[in-house]
């Protein structure tokens, strides 16, 4: 069965976008068919995989809106080796313009009926913020990936999607669930940094992934070439990292189907 992830936190800055792409080419690797879709108007996951927004003349957004449809926008991106529905500046119309539209928070849902039996897993990289465009991926979605940082306001970030979460839960999308908590961009020397660790494990116990993702500057340098960090630099701490990921989400999948 397809696995669609949310990868969201209404708090920038924190690796959503960084994990989307490296997730997406990690698990490509592994040989599993992968679809990124960059539901942030920013378009840095876009990019980052090396496809230029500039040049876009369908974008999600006009999936979104109903003028296109799944199969005309979607993508090849030969740098990650995975497919992608891309994004540019003129998806933060798409608010504004679904406003009055019936059925404005499941457009995406509906879009990725047409294809979703064409990959295992479909990762959404999310705005940085609590909007429409975040309420269409968390109702398409069966799971929710938390990317952050190990600082004290980061726990109350978390809180607030949880919250979140719930209401989409009830109202929206009764399949949801916080799938879990990725530690990025982390500091062990950092004295706070394992102490909001061991809080999150505290509280979140096995929703916490084991693996964690350092502060590495190829995963930072990477995007500006269009590559994911397995293809920039595949020795790499932050490349080695995601690999680990992978298997970790891989292997969560293969015991959730067993468990079934």
């Amino acid at each position: 069965m397809t696995k669609i992830f949310a990868i969201t936190n209404q708090k920038g800055g924190v690796g959503k976008t960084t994990t989307a792409v490296n997730l997406a080419a990690s698990l490509s690797s592994s040989g599993s068919r992968v679809l990124l879709v960059d539901l942030d108007p920013q378009g840095n996951a876009t990019m980052g995989c090396g496809i230029n927004k500039r040049d876009l003349n369908k974008s999600v957004y006009h999936l979104l809106l109903g003028l296109e449809t799944i199969k005309r926008i979607r993508k090849f991106s030969p740098n990650g080796k995975f497919d992608i529905l891309p994004a540019n500046r003129d998806l933060a119309g798409a608010e504004v313009e679904l406003v009055d539209e019936t059925g404005r928070e499941i457009r995406l849902k509906t879009a990725l009926t047409e294809i979703i039996e064409d990959y295992d897993y479909v990762l959404i990289d999310c705005p940085p913020a609590l909007n429409l465009l975040a309420v269409n991926a968390l109702t398409a979605a069966d799971a929710v990936m938390i990317p952050m940082q190990c600082e004290y306001y980061a726990l109350e970030g978390v809180s607030d999607l949880v919250n979140t979460v719930k209401k989409i839960r009830v109202n929206l999308n009764p399949r949801l669930e916080i799938e879990g908590l990725l530690r990025t961009m982390f500091d062990p020397r950092s004295t706070l940094a394992q102490q909001v660790s061991d809080q999150l494990k505290n509280h979140f116990g096995n929703k916490v992934y084991d693996t964690v993702i350092p502060r590495n500057i190829r995963l930072a340098e990477a995007p500006s070439y269009g590559q994911p960090a397995l293809m920039y630099d595949s020795s790499s701490k932050g490349a080695l990292a995601y690999l680990a990921l992978a298997k970790e989400v891989l292997r969560r999948h293969s015991d959730s189907q067993e468990a079934r």
